[in-house]
């Protein structure tokens, strides 16, 4: 594939506000067609097809629940009507069901197995499936340092994000031949509205365990996605970034 002769098209599962908000528009502004997922929100969504029209690319809006094989085919089938291609896979939507392990239940571990690990091994089998066949493709998995360090009340969340490193290094050795890079990006702690909602005590005492001394915003971590999949970083696959102000050294 020529870069400088064709439009790119993405598909950003989990787009339609915070770090997947900062994604779409980070790669609209790189000059990259943007398909925005979203499984509830219409309205957040199209605010940020709105923001990308503003970079100056196309963008649509697609629901979609990623956690289910028909969900992802008909987001991949909807890309492919829009933009004829999808080059850039960023797998960013994702759950908690947070709770001590003693009183967690088990249809709260399922819940976030199948929509952080499980939904992301569909959409990249629909997105391989393509790249393979273009011999061109970019994924980007959205771990978590939690994955790294673990986190009290969060070992569901801790192991969806956790498989998705093995996935992601799995996968980028099985499609490196065929052009295509596999990494993730493992945040930590970022202004969204999932922790804004956090008690500031909370907040404070997160705040003193990160060396840089303040949380991320989400566009610190969409302009790593966005490098990954730019041509700068072709020769990288199987990679893990933390984007945490030093949290998992």
């Amino acid at each position: 594939m020529s870069e400088q002769t064709l439009t790119r098209a993405a598909v950003v599962t989990g787009g339609s506000r915070g770090i997947g908000r900062a994604v779409c528009t980070a790669l609209a502004k790189q000059g990259v067609n943007v398909v925005v997922n979203y499984c509830h929100g219409e309205a957040a969504a199209s605010e940020t097809v709105a923001l990308c029209k503003a970079a100056g690319t196309d963008a649509v809006a697609v629901q979609a629940d990623v956690s289910t094989a028909a969900g992802c085919k008909a987001l991949f089938d909807a890309a492919a009507a829009a933009f004829g291609r999808v080059d850039i896979l960023v797998n960013n939507a994702g759950i908690t069901r947070d709770n001590l392990i003693l009183r967690l239940t088990e249809e709260d571990f399922d819940a976030v197995l199948d929509a952080n690990l499980k939904g992301a091994f569909l959409c990249c089998k629909e997105a391989a499936r393509r790249m393979v066949r273009q011999r061109y493709g970019r994924i980007v998995n959205l771990s978590s340092v939690v994955a790294l360090r673990g986190n009290a009340g969060q070992t569901n969340y801790a192991a969806s994000k956790a498989g998705l490193i093995g996935l992601t290094k799995s996968l980028a050795r099985e499609l490196a031949s065929r052009n295509v890079t596999v990494n993730a990006v493992a945040p930590g702690f970022i202004e969204t509205d999932m922790t804004a909602a956090l008690p500031e005590a909370v907040r404070a005492e997160m705040a003193k365990g990160i060396p840089a001394g303040r949380a991320g915003s989400p566009e610190d971590v969409a302009n790593v996605v966005a490098f990954f999949t730019a041509e700068q970083s072709s020769y990288l696959t199987g990679q893990v970034l933390c984007v945490d102000g030093g949290m998992a050294m």
